[in-house]
C-alpha cells in the first residue's frame, strides 16, 4: 500500500460493526477513497458509541465483531485496493472496573502491577489520600450515601469473591481487609448498611481500601490522578514509561505487521507528556513492524496523524516525525476563507445589542479560562503550584517565594496562554514555544497589572525559567538545596504538570465555554477555530495551504469529523449570512422577540437557537413540512433540543453540567414547544423554514465550494461518514447518526450511470438531495487517482483575475511532472449564484460575464478538459478563460491539463 490519496472516517459501534463496515467496502471504493479510516476499535465501555473509553489496548472490540471480524474487513478492503486506518487511544483509559488494569489498582494500590499504568499521585498533600485512589463515583456526599445503603458488599457466586457495589458497578474489595472464615452471607448480613452497625462495619472496611470513595462533586477539587479533560470516568495513562508504551500499543503493532492495519491516528497527542519522545518511539516499533509485512502489504512507512488543535499561527512541531494533523486547521481555514469580513463589525455590534457585553473576545476567554482553572482544574493547578514551590525551595534565591504567590503568577500566566501547550523536550523549548510564552507573560503582566521590577513581574520571569524546559541545567552545585538528580526530577514533573494541564484548560474554556458563551455568526464557533479569526483572505488562506503542502504534504484535509459542533453543510450555510448581515440582523431580531417571553431565556440564547434552526433545516423538506410531516419535524426539533440543552449547559451561564438550573432549562425547551405546538409557533417556525430555504441553495454553493478544496489542495481529503451527502447534523452525539448507505449506494449507481452517457447531476432535484455534492467528490476524487503525483506534490499559487468580479473568484493553479491543474471556486457571493442550485444556472453564470482567469504564456495552449463535467476547454488566444463559459452548469470546476 502507500501513503493514503483520500480517506473515509467510519464511526464504530455496536450499531455499526466491522461486518457493517465491510459491507460498505465496495460503495467507498466506487466513491474514490484509498483508506478507510476507523474510530478506535480497541475493546471499550460496553455500549460505548464512540470507543474511546477503552477497558482493554490487547483485544478488538468484540461488540464490533472482534479481530476475526476486522480481518474480513482489512481482506475485503484490499481486494478493492483499500488500506485500514485506525484511531488508537494512547492518553486514557476508562476508569471502570471493567478496566483491569484499572480494577487491579483499585484492588492492590500502589503494589499494584499496573500501578505505573496511570498517571497517579500516591504521596500528595491530602493525609487522606496517600496510599489511596480518589474514586469520585458517589452521587450523594460520603456519609449520606452510606446512610442511603448506595454501596453495599455483593457476593459473586461465580469467583466467589466479595465485591463492593456502587450505582450497580462492581469494584474490588481488598483480599487483606475481608475477614476470613465467616460464610459470604453471613458477611453481608455483618455488613449491610441498612443497620447502624452494619453501617459502621462497612464504613471501616471502607477505610481499609486502596481508595477512597467520594462525591463526584469533589473531583476537580481533590482528585489525584491525572484525568482526560476534566472527565472522571477517563484515567490518564503513562504512555511515556516504555512498558506502558508496549503494553498499550502492541495490538496495533501486530496488526501493523500482519498488514491489516496500514496507518494510525493517535488521539489527543497534546495530553502526552512528551509528544515528540512518543512519535520517535512509535515510528521506531512501526519500522520494526513493517519488515514483517507481507510482501503484499508492502509500504515503505506507515501512515501517521495526530489529533491536534492549531492556534491561527501556530503549526505543527516541525520536531515531530509524523504526516501531519487529522484536519481541524483546514476545517478552519476553509470556512474562514468563505465568510466575508465586513460582516463582523455588525454582526459583533448585534450580539453586543442582545447580550449587553462589550467586552471582546479575548476578555470572554480569558474569563472562560479563569473560571476553569478556579471552579474544574483546581486539584491540577495546585499539584503544579505545589511541584514549583519545591522547585522555589531548592535555591537560595528562590526559596521566599510562597505557594500564594506562585498561585497568583502562574494562574495569571495559564490565563493569558495563547495556544495549547509548549513541547520544551529535547533540550528545550523551539522558536514557536519561547514566542507564545513570551506573549504569555506580557500578558499575564498585565492583567496582574505588574511593572517592570516589581516582585510580581519577578516572579513571572522565574515562572517562565523553571517551566522552559531547562530549569534543571541552570542549577548550579552551590545553589542546589539537595542532589542534582532531585533538582532535574523535580523540573522535569513540573514541565509535564503544566504541559499536561494547558491542553485540557484551552479546550474546555473556548470549544466548551465560549463558543456557547459568544455566537455573533454560529458557523465560526467550531473545533480548531477561533474568536479571534472570523474571516480570511485568499492571500493568507493559501499562504496556509502552501506552507501545508512544504512541511506535511500528506496531513489531512477535514471539513466534517466526530467533534464538529455542528455540519459541514450547515456552516457552509450560515457563512452566507455574512454576505447579508443587516438583513439577517433585522430579521433575527423579529423572531427573537417573536418567542415567547417568560423572563427567563436571554436574548442571546434565543439568537443561537434562532441560527440554529435556519441553519439546520434539512434542504429536501419543504415550509409545510411543519405540517404535513409533524411527527417528523417534532423528531427533529427533539434533536435540536438536546443540542440546545448541551449548549446552555456547556455555556455555564444560566444553567451548567454541575449546576443545572431546572427552570431556566425547561424555558429554553418551552421555547421549541411553542415552536412544534401551538398555531402561532408553528407560523414561525415555517416563516424561519421558509427563509432557511432560500438560504439553502446559496448554502450549497458554498459547499461545493469547500468540498472542491478538500479535495484538490496539497493534502489528504478525509470525508466524515454520510458527508458526501448534505450534512446538516448537529454537536454530538447528534453528528454520529446512522448513515442511511442503501440510499447513498444506488444514488452513486445512478451518478456514475449518467457519467457514462457524458452527463452529470446538476437538476434541481439532484441539489435538492446532494447527490451533486455526491457526484462532484466522485469526480474529484477521480481525478487525484489518475494524476497521484501532481495531487501529492503539486505547488499551488493564484492566477491573475480580471473582471467586475474577479474578487468573488478563487482560480489557484498546480503543477507537477504529470500535469497542471486549475481549482476554481466562488466565494463571498454565494447568494447572487443561488440559481445554480435552484434550477436556473443560466440566471447565475450571469454573475461571470466579463470575468476571466488569465492563465499563464507557458499553460495555455495545453489540452484542457473539466474533470468535473468532462467538457473541454479551450483558453482564448490571449490565455483567457472566460468564467461565463467554463462555469456553465456548476459553480466550480476543476481543469487538468496533460501536455502544459
Amino acid at each position: 500500500m502507500s501513503l493514503p490519496r483520500a480517506t473515509a472516517r467510519l464511526q464504530l459501534h455496536a450499531g455499526y460493526t466491522l461486518h457493517d463496515a465491510r459491507a460498505c467496502v465496495d460503495y467507498y471504493a466506487d466513491l474514490g477513497v484509498t483508506h478507510l479510516y476507523l474510530s478506535p476499535i480497541t475493546r471499550a465501555r460496553t455500549g460505548s458509541t464512540h470507543g474511546y473509553d477503552v477497558v482493554d489496548h490487547a483485544m478488538v472490540n468484540p461488540e464490533l465483531g472482534g479481530e476475526p471480524a476486522l480481518r474480513d474487513l482489512a481482506q475485503a478492503a484490499r481486494r478493492r485496493g483499500l488500506g485500514l486506518i485506525a484511531d488508537i487511544v494512547p492518553n486514557h483509559m476508562a476508569a471502570h472496573p471493567d478496566n483491569a488494569w484499572w480494577r487491579d489498582v483499585l484492588e492492590h494500590g500502589a503494589a499494584s502491577a499496573h500501578a505505573r499504568c496511570f498517571d497517579i499521585s500516591w504521596d500528595g498533600p491530602d493525609p487522606a489520600l496517600r496510599g489511596k485512589v480518589l474514586l469520585p463515583i458517589l452521587p450523594e456526599p460520603y456519609g449520606v450515601a452510606l446512610a442511603q445503603g448506595v454501596m453495599r458488599l455483593r457476593h459473586d457466586a461465580d469467583s466467589g469473591r466479595i465485591e463492593l457495589e456502587v450505582a450497580g458497578l462492581r469494584y474490588p474489595v481488598a483480599p487483606e481487609s475481608i475477614p476470613r472464615r465467616l460464610e459470604p452471607q453471613t458477611l453481608l448480613r455483618r455488613y449491610d448498611p441498612a443497620r447502624a452497625a452494619g453501617r459502621e462495619r462497612l464504613h471501616r472496611l471502607l477505610e481499609c481500601q486502596h481508595y477512597r470513595l467520594a462525591w463526584w462533586r469533589s473531583a476537580a477539587d481533590q482528585i489525584n490522578w491525572r484525568r482526560f479533560f476534566e472527565i472522571s470516568e477517563l484515567v490518564g495513562v503513562r504512555i511515556e514509561d516504555e512498558a506502558v508504551f508496549d503494553a498499550v500499543h502492541a495490538l496495533a503493532l501486530r496488526l501493523y505487521a500482519q498488514g491489516v492495519l496500514d496507518g494510525l491516528r493517535i488521539d489527543h497527542i497534546d495530553g502526552l507528556a512528551a509528544p515528540g519522545a512518543y512519535l520517535r518511539r512509535l515510528n521506531q516499533r512501526l519500522g520494526a513492524a513493517g519488515a514483517s509485512r507481507p510482501p503484499s502489504c508492502a509500504q515503505a512507512q506507515a501512515y501517521l496523524v495526530a489529533e491536534k488543535i492549531l492556534a491561527p499561527d501556530e503549526s505543527p512541531d516541525p520536531r515531530w516525525p509524523l504526516h501531519g494533523t487529522t484536519g481541524y486547521d483546514f476545517m478552519d481555514q476553509v470556512s474562514a476563507l468563505l465568510h466575508d469580513p465586513d460582516a463582523e463589525a455588525p454582526l459583533r455590534a448585534f450580539w453586543q445589542l442582545l447580550t449587553g457585553d462589550l467586552r471582546t473576545p479575548q476578555l470572554q476567554l480569558e474569563a472562560a479560562r479563569t473560571r476553569m482553572l478556579e471552579r474544574h482544574f483546581p486539584a491540577e493547578r495546585l499539584a503544579l503550584v505545589r511541584s514549583l514551590e519545591r522547585m522555589a525551595r531548592q535555591r537560595r534565591q528562590t526559596r521566599d517565594w510562597s505557594a500564594v504567590s506562585i498561585d497568583r503568577a502562574l494562574s495569571a500566566w495559564l490565563t493569558a496562554f495563547p495556544v495549547y501547550r509548549t513541547y520544551a523536550e529535547d533540550g528545550g523549548r523551539s522558536g514557536a514555544d519561547r514566542r507564545c510564552c513570551d506573549s504569555a507573560g506580557q500578558r499575564a503582566a498585565a492583567l496582574l497589572n505588574a511593572l517592570p521590577g516589581s516582585a510580581d513581574a519577578a516572579l513571572l520571569a522565574q515562572l517562565d525559567r523553571w517551566l522552559d524546559g531547562g530549569a534543571a541545567r541552570h542549577a548550579t552545585p552551590e545553589h542546589r538545596n539537595g542532589s542534582p538528580r532531585h533538582a532535574e526530577t523535580e523540573a522535569a514533573e513540573a514541565l509535564r504538570r503544566f504541559q499536561q494541564l494547558t491542553p485540557p484548560l484551552a479546550a474546555k474554556a473556548l470549544e466548551d465555554t465560549l463558543f456557547y458563551r459568544y455566537g455573533p455568526l454560529l458557523s465560526r464557533n467550531e473545533v480548531g477555530a477561533s474568536p479571534a479569526r472570523f474571516a480570511l483572505p485568499p492571500e493568507a488562506f493559501l499562504g496556509l495551504v502552501q506552507a501545508r503542502a512544504d512541511d506535511f504534504p500528506h496531513a489531512m484535509l477535514a471539513t466534517a469529523t466526530h467533534d464538529h459542533k455542528r455540519g459541514e453543510d450547515t456552516r457552509a450555510r450560515l457563512a452566507v449570512l455574512s454576505e447579508m448581515p443587516e438583513q439577517w440582523r433585522k430579521t433575527a431580531y423579529r423572531w427573537i422577540q417573536a418567542l415567547p417571553d417568560d423572563g427567563r431565556l436571554s436574548l442571546a440564547d434565543r439568537y443561537m437557537l434562532v441560527q440554529t434552526l435556519v441553519g439546520a433545516w434539512p434542504a429536501d423538506w419543504t415550509a409545510d413540512a411543519i405540517e404535513c410531516k409533524a411527527e417528523v419535524v417534532a423528531g427533529w426539533i427533539e434533536r435540536v433540543a438536546q443540542w440546545q440543552l448541551k449548549a446552555l449547559r456547556e455555556a455555564k451561564i444560566h444553567t451548567s453540567w454541575t449546576d443545572p438550573d431546572p427552570a431556566y432549562e425547561n424555558a429554553a425547551r418551552a421555547a421549541l414547544a411553542f415552536l412544534r405546538d401551538s398555531g402561532p409557533g408553528r407560523r414561525l417556525l415555517a416563516e424561519m423554514a421558509a427563509y432557511a430555504l432560500q438560504l439553502a441553495p446559496a448554502g450549497m454553493i458554498n459547499s461545493l465550494a469547500q468540498t472542491l478544496l478538500r479535495n484538490t489542495l496539497p493534502g489528504v481529503p478525509d470525508l466524515y461518514q454520510g458527508t458526501e451527502l448534505w450534512d446538516y447534523s448537529l454537536v454530538d452525539p447528534d453528528n454520529r447518526r446512522a448513515v442511511d448507505y442503501p440510499r447513498r449506494i444506488a444514488m452513486l449507481a445512478e451518478a456514475q450511470a449518467l457519467a457514462a452517457e457524458g452527463g452529470i447531476c446538476t437538476r434541481e432535484s439532484d441539489w435538492r438531495s446532494g447527490a451533486v455534492k455526491q457526484a462532484l467528490i466522485q469526480r474529484l476524487l477521480a481525478a487525484r487517482q489518475r494524476h497521484p503525483a501532481l495531487s501529492s506534490h503539486g505547488g499551488c499559487v493564484a492566477l491573475t483575475v480580471a473582471g467586475p468580479n474577479a474578487r468573488h473568484l478563487l482560480a489557484w493553479l498546480r503543477r507537477h511532472e504529470d500535469g497542471t491543474a486549475l481549482i476554481v471556486a466562488p466565494r463571498l457571493c454565494a447568494s447572487r449564484l443561488s440559481g445554480y442550485a435552484s434550477g436556473e444556472p443560466a440566471a447565475a453564470r450571469g454573475f461571470w460575464a466579463g470575468t476571466v482567469i488569465q492563465l499563464p504564456d507557458a499553460i495555455r495552449n495545453g489540452a484542457w478538459r473539466d474533470a468535473v463535467s468532462g467538457v473541454p476547454v479551450q483558453p482564448g488566444p490571449d490565455g483567457a478563460l472566460h468564467l461565463h463559459d467554463l462555469l456553465r452548469e456548476l459553480p466550480v470546476a476543476l481543469c487538468l491539463s496533460l501536455h502544459p
